[in-house]
């Protein structure tokens, strides 16, 4: 009992941390799964073929996003928030080697799925076009 009043200030920054995050997840994770291409499953990713220093940077920014957010995703899987969805929306923004089987992957569980459909269809959006293997 003295080692939780001893470590008070950190329970009460990890829960305003969980609410905090929890809080941003519902913001953040509706709007990147309205604006993601319908196609985004089955197309296929062009290759960088320009050095454009504006390109440069807003994938710089797009992967630190990605990462805050695999980072938040596996937090909220201990603490309140949609743990699963954060971790694979954070997949779905950076780049690395092996991605796409990742994201085929986390496609295979079907509250991922059923979560992506229902926000698109709320938001009145074609719904996300599947490999047929996920499906």
């Amino acid at each position: 009992m003295d080692w939780l009043k001893a470590n008070e200030e950190i329970f009460t920054a990890l829960g305003l941390l969980s609410v905090f995050l929890f809080l941003l997840s519902l913001i953040i994770f509706p709007l990147i799964i309205i604006y993601l291409p319908h196609d985004y499953f089955v197309r296929t990713e062009p290759g960088i073929t320009t050095l454009n220093p504006l390109r440069m940077v807003l994938r710089i920014l797009k992967n630190a996003l990605g990462c805050f957010l695999i980072i938040a995703g596996f937090l909220m899987l201990f603490l309140p928030g949609q743990g699963l969805l954060c971790l694979f929306l954070g997949i779905s923004l950076v780049n690395f080697p092996g991605k796409r089987n990742l994201e085929m992957r986390l496609l295979g569980y079907r509250r991922i799925q059923d979560s992506v459909a229902w926000v698109r269809q709320k938001a009145n959006r074609k719904p996300i076009i599947l490999p047929e293997k996920v499906s």
